[in-house]
């Protein structure tokens, strides 16, 4: 990686959690020094034991701090030259719940944040994780970078305001910022004991609880990302020059499936990693009113402008994906729960 990856200066927003301690992992094991930045706040996925195979590592900073937090955040950015942003609110029931919350953290810290940047790292680069849920009820499929955006929640509107500012300061100040648009990345270490990140997570802990866990609606299309293709879509957009100033679209090895293929899959995969599994793995249920007002539906993506421009694939399928997820949470299912 150390030939392809020309930053010695790496600083991680949300270091601690899901898709930044994946990245994490694979920078520092291919030799690229790495600052993680964490609030450690007990609703969001920031956990030490994420980071537990390069804890040891002289090439690992660890700083507790919010990225709310205009001046604790300054002396950390002095000359770097690479910031992959992943910190933010990702519950879309919690947005609802504590709209302020949502709007503190996914957009004016994230206006905070490039202020930083511009005044202790003019010359940084900087990709910033987004989601699919700011295109709303999809209008066609699959759905592109030119499709409407009309967010359904709280969150959605502050993921595409923190957008908006990246985009905004990569062109009037030549910081160069490029936006990765998420859907449902799953894999080992993702947080499982709620819903707030994914809800794979409570599917995967009902699974190894040997609990029936529920699939709402059922017929919901869907599209899923796994960690490690994830990360190489992030670091693909922070290291090329043809990333900057643009949004990609991220999507999955696989063709999109139902909610209740995907739950077929999932106990599938459990059955051949030798996981006991009860009678009746799950239960198909309608879909909770509070929820079906934000829910947007069918949606997958199309990622072909990622493909063409940065020459990023998929390379791992739903089952084995699958498969090393859960082998991942058998051996380490008291640090996640």
């Amino acid at each position: 990686m150390s030939t392809y990856f020309p930053y010695n200066n790496t600083i991680i927003t949300g270091g601690l959690g899901f898709i930044g301690s994946n990245l994490a992992v694979k920078l520092i094991s291919n030799g690229i020094p790495c600052t993680l930045i964490d609030s450690l706040n007990p609703n969001y996925g920031g956990n030490f034991f994420n980071i537990s195979s390069i804890a040891n590592s002289p090439l690992l900073t660890v700083n507790i701090s919010d990225i709310r937090d205009h001046y604790s955040l300054t002396p950390l950015f002095s000359n770097t030259k690479s910031l992959f942003n992943l910190a933010g609110q990702t519950s879309h029931m919690d947005s609802m719940s504590q709209p302020l919350v949502d709007l503190d953290i996914n957009a004016k810290a994230q206006l905070s944040l490039l202020e930083v940047c511009k005044s202790s790292a003019p010359n940084i680069n900087i990709t910033f994780a987004s989601t699919r849920q700011l295109y709303g009820v999809p209008q066609y499929l699959p759905v592109d970078e030119l499709h409407p955006t009309v967010p359904v929640d709280v969150n959605g509107i502050n993921k595409l305001a923190g957008e908006m500012y990246h985009l905004l300061y990569s062109r009037v100040y030549d910081i160069p910022s490029s936006v990765l648009r998420l859907t449902n990345t799953y894999g080992p270490r993702m947080r499982i004991k709620d819903s707030r990140q994914t809800f794979l997570g409570i599917w995967i802990k009902s699974i190894l609880t040997h609990s029936q866990f529920e699939v709402w609606g059922g017929d919901q299309l869907r599209d899923y990302t796994y960690v490690d293709d994830c990360v190489d879509a992030l670091i693909a957009t922070n290291t090329s020059p043809h990333a900057s100033n643009q949004i990609f679209n991220l999507g999955g090895f696989d063709q999109p499936i139902t909610l209740l293929e995907t739950a077929e899959i999932l106990v599938q995969a459990a059955s051949e990693v030798g996981i006991p599994l009860p009678s009746r793995p799950f239960i198909l249920k309608d879909f909770p009113a509070d929820r079906k007002k934000i829910d947007i539906g069918d949606y997958y993506s199309s990622s072909e402008k990622i493909k063409s421009t940065l020459n990023w694939q998929p390379r791992v399928s739903l089952l084995d994906g699958f498969k090393t997820t859960l082998l991942f949470y058998r051996e380490n299912l008291d640090h996640y729960i």
